[in-house]
C-alpha cells in the first residue's frame, strides 16, 4: 500500500470489516494497516470511512511511522476534522512540508491573542551547551507557553490538531503564541536538538527528539514575516487562520527543514507554534 493513499477498495473495506465483527480492537487493525505502509492518519481515514460509528482517539495509534502525517494524499482538498473544515492548500514531500487554510477560525485566533497577551515576554531559544534557554539576537519575538489544555480554547485546538495530524496531543509541547513586532523576526534555524550539542540529551529527557513543527497565523501582518523555507526557496505568507506543517524524521540537514520568520516590514504578526515530539513531553 501507498503510505499516503487512502483510496479504499471494496477488498479492504471487506478486510476492515471482518476484522471488526471477529472482535479485534480498532487501535490493532490500526497498527495491522501500519505495518502494511499505511500512515496513522491515512490508516485512520480508511477505518473511519468504512466503520464510522467507530470511535479511535488518536492517542491509542501505535508509533509506526517517526514522524507525524495529515491524510493529505490523492489530492484531498479538505479535511473534515469534527465537523471544522480544514483546506489543504499546499503539500511538498522534501521538505515534507503541507499548507492548511482555515485551520483556526478568526474568532478563534482573537481569543488566542487575547489569553497570551498579558503574559509576553521576550523570546528565548535553546543554549546548546545546557540544554537550558536564554534570549539570543536572532529571535527578536515575544512570546508565551500555555500549559497543555489549560483552557477550553487551548483544549480545542489541541484536539484539532492531534486528530488532523494524527499524533497525541501529550506527544507535543504547551502551545507558544509569539508576537513580532515591526522589524522584528526569527533567522533561519532548525526545530530539532541537534545531537552534537552537549546540552541536547538534558532536552531530549523530556519527550525525545521533536519530529515536526506546525505554525498557525493569528493575524495576517501588513507587510512581512512570510516563513521561510532557504534550502527549497519556499516563502509561506502569514495569513490569519492558515497553518503550515513541516516534519523532521532525523535531526540532520539532510530533512532540508531550515526555516526562519522574515522580518516584519509593517504592523505586527501573532503567531501560535506547536511542537510535536516523538513520545509524551512531560
Amino acid at each position: 500500500m501507498n503510505t499516503y493513499a487512502h483510496q479504499i477498495t471494496d477488498e479492504l473495506r471487506s478486510w476492515l470489516r471482518a476484522q471488526l465483527d471477529a472482535g479485534c480492537r480498532p487501535d490493532d487493525v490500526l497498527a495491522a494497516m501500519r505495518t502494511s505502509g499505511w500512515s496513522g492518519a491515512a490508516a485512520l481515514h480508511a477505518l473511519r470511512e468504512v466503520m464510522p460509528d467507530v470511535e479511535v482517539p488518536v492517542e491509542v495509534l501505535p508509533p509506526g511511522s517517526p514522524v507525524p502525517e495529515p491524510a493529505v494524499g490523492d489530492g484531498v482538498a479538505v479535511i473534515d476534522v469534527d465537523g471544522h473544515p480544514v483546506r489543504v492548500l499546499l503539500t511538498m514531500k522534501s521538505p515534507r512540508v503541507v499548507l492548511f487554510g482555515g485551520l483556526l477560525t478568526d474568532e478563534e485566533c482573537d481569543a488566542l491573542v487575547e489569553e497570551a497577551r498579558p503574559r509576553l515576554a521576550r523570546s528565548e531559544t535553546v543554549v546548546n551547551a545546557t540544554g537550558a534557554s536564554e534570549v539570543n539576537a536572532a529571535r527578536t519575538s515575544d512570546g508565551m507557553f500555555f500549559l497543555r489544555g489549560e483552557s477550553p480554547l487551548i483544549q480545542r485546538i489541541e484536539n484539532r490538531v492531534a486528530k488532523l495530524l494524527a499524533w497525541p496531543v501529550k506527544w507535543g509541547e504547551g502551545l507558544q503564541v509569539l508576537h513580532y513586532r515591526p522589524g522584528a523576526e526569527y533567522k533561519p534555524h532548525h526545530d530539532y536538538f541537534d545531537p552534537a550539542h552537549s546540552g541536547t540529551e538534558a532536552v531530549l529527557k523530556r519527550g525525545g527528539q521533536r519530529v515536526g513543527t506546525l505554525v498557525m497565523y493569528l493575524n495576517t501582518p501588513e507587510r512581512g514575516g512570510a516563513t521561510t523555507f532557504p534550502d527549497v526557496a519556499l516563502d509561506v505568507a502569514a495569513i490569519k487562520g492558515n497553518a503550515v506543517f513541516f516534519s523532521y524524521d532525523k535531526p540532520h540537514v539532510n530533512t532540508r527543514t531550515l526555516h526562519g520568520g522574515a522580518p516584519v516590514v509593517a504592523g505586527t504578526k501573532w503567531v501560535a507554534t506547536k511542537w510535536l515530539r516523538e513520545r509524551e513531553f512531560n
